[in-house]
């Protein structure tokens, strides 16, 4: 007997073939009803674990509040950077949240987020740390197994690496705080809690990026466990610096084992003719007794030396501090000092050129060295002012003024002192060249037909990339000369008739914008210089 040989298959044996295959790999796919409602349980708890964790932030800040409105010198500098924690915080959590609404919006349509939204189910509501209440649709998902959505939004559309960016920013900014260095176990958690690094979970993945691993193939309920986790981390990261920057209120306490002379002046810096005030004082005084304070030999009223100073440059002063000891000796501290005195001075400078243009509102900034913009006062001539505070004025020179004279005064021990002064020349605002503007690029000789036909070319007015001035300027009327047949444009667009035209030139040819009128910052109507377009 010959040995068996084996059967070739039938097309319908093959076509069942080929339907188990395709069965196995979409069960392979499928992801359980059982671990999809895991997700859910765990997104819950998370949930939960989330709000009590604002709930104690809530309280900590309420405390570090009232601990600066106590002591606002002492507490004030950690109760700012409390709020620029809570600030950078609530930035990447609500971040995340956007992304996650996004993702749920894609697998059960916008439709149906939008009417989830509008339910306002006590099942799904949230409170913001503001206090007001708002719609979680993140807490009500359809299509929790879908496979696609989330990759799509994430790696596709690239939103996952703007996330990467936004937690590594949030990561270095609490480590910082922590440590300028970046060392230190609390440092180290953050690191690790925020990871986002190419093998961040320790898996071999050195070679793929974060929102790869975590978002590559993932069901939407898996994703959206995963990024309310890291909103878990974000409040918790927050409520341990919460309680960091507290520490820091009493960090800065000394503990004095000396005593020490400090001289305390309203300002080092003091104009001639001007009163020179300081303060000495010692450090940790006993408050049962009052030293005796002398500059110079000469005995000092309250501890306050003033003088009314002379001379200019750098004035030196020594003196001593005597107090009883707690053995009922006396004891002295020695102390020096000094100040500058500078001849009366201002600094003005034109913020736009070293000129004023003519009926033009031209910006000067304006200080004195040691003097608060509050006290000063300008005068000018052949112009007006206004004052725009912080020191910035306005001048706008009149129609026929060919020099403007500005002056500076301070009020110095209740009277008002020159300060100084400064002349400028008074020109006209100088013409901007003309371009034919097509996108980015901008023709004034040679540009071709398609360009010159765009309907989005338009003139455009620019001092040029190397020009002091960045002014606007509007074109108001043109004339087209094509061929020696002139027609006059209003606006900075060609019209129908001028476009037909064109059309029925060949290379070479030359359109000329002439007689360009432009309407200036100043509100005058000038003329600009002409345009010839060649064709090639």
């Amino acid at each position: 007997m010959s040995g068996a040989t084996n059967c070739p298959e039938t097309p319908r044996q093959k076509m069942i073939g080929m339907m188990y295959l395709v069965l196995t790999a979409m069960l392979a796919l499928n992801v359980s009803t059982d671990v999809l409602n895991g997700f859910t349980l765990v997104d819950r708890s998370l949930h939960s674990s989330i709000d009590g964790t604002m709930s104690r932030n809530a309280k900590l800040y309420s405390y570090f509040k009232a601990a600066r409105d106590e002591n606002p010198e002492k507490a004030d500098q950690w109760y700012q950077e409390c709020l620029r924690l809570r600030e950078n915080a609530d930035s990447l959590y609500w971040y995340i949240q956007h992304f996650k609404e996004a993702i749920v919006a894609l697998a059960d349509g916008q439709e149906a987020v939008d009417l989830r939204r509008a339910s306002q189910d006590p099942e799904i509501m949230s409170v913001a740390p503001d206090g007001s209440e708002y719609a979680d649709i993140t807490r009500q998902i359809v299509g929790n197994s879908n496979l696609d959505v989330t990759a799509q939004y994430a790696i596709v559309e690239g939103n996952g690496k703007i996330l990467r960016e936004e937690m590594k920013r949030y990561r270095e900014y609490i480590i910082h705080l922590v440590d300028p260095n970046g060392e230190g176990m609390m440092a180290d958690q953050f690191r690790r809690m925020f990871a986002t690094e190419k093998g961040w979970n320790s898996h071999d993945q050195d070679s793929c990026d974060w929102e790869i691993a975590m978002f590559e193939g993932m069901p939407v309920g898996a994703s959206n466990v995963l990024l309310t986790k890291i909103q878990a981390d974000i409040r918790n990261s927050e409520s341990q610096m919460i309680g960091f920057l507290m520490q820091k209120i009493d960090a800065g306490d000394l503990r004095v084992n000396k005593m020490n002379a400090y001289v305390i002046p309203k300002s080092e810096y003091v104009i001639r003719g001007a009163k020179y005030s300081a303060r000495i004082v010692l450090a940790a005084i006993d408050s049962t007794q009052t030293p005796d304070f002398y500059v110079n030999g000469a005995k000092c009223k309250n501890g306050v030396y003033e003088l009314i100073t002379t001379g200019t440059g750098v004035q030196t002063y020594k003196g001593r501090i005597e107090y009883k000891g707690p053995n009922g000796n006396k004891v002295s501290l020695p102390f020096e000092s000094s100040y500058t005195v500078g001849e009366p001075m201002a600094t003005i400078s034109n913020t736009d050129l070293n000129i004023l243009y003519r009926s033009f509102d031209n910006n000067l900034s304006i200080s004195v060295p040691g003097m608060s913009v509050d006290k000063l006062d300008v005068e000018v001539t052949g112009a007006t002012l206004r004052n725009q505070g912080k020191g910035k004025w306005i001048v706008k020179p009149a129609e026929t003024s060919k020099e403007v004279t500005v002056k500076v005064y301070a009020k110095v021990e209740g009277t008002n002192q020159l300060m100084g002064s400064q002349k400028y020349r008074v020109k006209a605002l100088p013409k901007p060249s003309v371009y034919f503007q097509v996108g980015d690029v901008g023709y004034q000789d040679y540009i071709s037909r398609n360009a010159l036909l765009n309907k989005n070319g338009y003139l455009l007015t620019s001092y040029g990339p190397d020009g002091l001035l960045d002014l606007p300027w509007t074109v108001v009327s043109f004339k087209v000369n094509i061929n020696g047949s002139l027609s006059e444009v209003k606006g900075n667009k060609f019209g129908s008739n001028e476009i037909a035209k064109i059309e029925k030139l060949k290379k070479g040819a030359m359109v000329g914008l002439v007689d360009i009128s432009a309407k200036g910052p100043d509100g005058k109507i000038t003329k600009l210089s002409n345009i010839l377009l060649t064709m090639n």
